[in-house]
């Protein structure tokens, strides 16, 4: 059977990978140095939910490590025969106050794992969870229209940022350049090397097992809020839009590409223009499912928030034979019902985030 390593697997994506893998006959590797909390600068008491998680499943392997450490990557990567590269600093605001710890983590991490696949004997296919943040401020540079809930495209790009839109000239924020600089190397490595490499630039990702907060995973943080009493800050007027995609969805677009014949691939990934939410409209949703209004307060806009970005993802279907499948109504659902379940895991009302 096929060996996949899973980096940063006892995130949500990278866990929900791995799973999702494991039980399609692939034996993984599951590679995590435990440090969300560390990263984030603030305790989380769910930060080995996911690793005890996979502890359960069959066909699993947990190795406590770093991907800054190139001893610990190195025969790992030899192993394997597809390599899934989740591990990374995700926050924008972390990476704002912490330039340093966010470049280690995205930039020379990534570059580790491509120079142990070059290294390896078995040239591993390499996927990397790449962002829509390598787009950075050229999203807001070309106008949005105002709606009364929502901000909107200009109709030229009603379809969404494709993959050959811009990098240039702008503001990515520390975050956004660590990520394109992983990104940019995935692809050179893939071309000069010979490596099959599969690039994802995510939009908003949701689901189970996402233990949301402020700066990181929106949709879970404003369900977890509702459900848990605690107050939410807007950042902006709530109108900003996302395409969002149920986590499942995701991986099976991971899965489409490394069973194609595909060499190698960059694709935008998100919900596309028929799976959006504003801010807004997430708490009306959230309201009309639960019967809860958060208490709500507005704050200044963040460096480089893009109001409005929603995945050109034409390019996945038609390549890959792919299209999301969970919508927002369905997916919010089921993370109310799997927050609820697991309501003990977040702290009381009032309670740090």
């Amino acid at each position: 059977m096929a060996t996949m390593l899973v980096t940063g697997g006892a995130g949500f994506i990278g866990s929900h990978a791995a799973e999702f893998f494991a039980q399609r006959g692939y034996d993984v590797t599951v590679l995590d140095n435990l440090s969300r909390g560390r990263l984030l600068k603030r305790d989380d008491p769910n930060a080995r939910f996911n690793w005890d998680h996979l502890a359960r499943q069959g066909r699993v392997t947990l190795v406590e490590g770093d991907v800054r450490d190139m001893e610990k990557v190195l025969p790992l990567v030899a192993e394997a025969d597809v390599v899934l590269h989740a591990a990374a600093q995700t926050a924008v605001t972390t990476s704002v106050v912490d330039p340093a710890t966010d470049f280690h983590s995205n930039a020379l991490g990534t570059f580790n794992v491509l120079e142990a696949a070059r290294r390896g004997g078995r040239k591993p296919a390499v996927v990397f969870c790449s962002t829509n943040k390598v787009y950075g401020e050229n999203v807001n540079a070309i106008g949005v229209e105002a709606g009364e809930r929502r901000y909107r495209f200009p109709e030229r790009w009603s379809a969404g940022i494709p993959e050959s839109f811009s990098i240039d000239h702008c503001e990515h924020t520390p975050y956004g350049c660590s990520k394109l600089t992983g990104d940019l190397y995935v692809q050179d490595f893939g071309r000069l090397y010979g490596l099959r490499t599969g690039v994802f630039r995510m939009s908003c990702i949701y689901g189970t097992r996402q233990f949301g907060m402020e700066d990181q995973g929106w949709v879970a943080w404003f369900v977890i809020a509702a459900l848990t009493g605690k107050p939410l800050t807007i950042f902006g007027d709530g109108k900003q839009v996302r395409d969002v995609l149920w986590v499942e969805d995701l991986l099976r677009a991971y899965e489409a590409f490394l069973t194609s014949d595909l060499p190698s691939g960059v694709f935008n990934m998100g919900g596309g223009q028929e799976m959006t939410l504003s801010l807004l409209e997430l708490l009306e949703l959230i309201k009309r499912e639960t019967g809860i209004a958060p208490a709500t307060r507005y704050a200044d806009w963040r460096p480089s928030d893009q109001k409005v970005y929603v995945s050109d993802i034409r390019r996945a279907q038609e390549v890959l034979g792919w299209q999301p499948q969970v919508s927002p109504a369905e997916g919010v659902r089921r993370l109310i019902a799997w927050t609820r379940e697991h309501r003990d895991r977040f702290t009381p009302p009032g309670g740090e985030a």
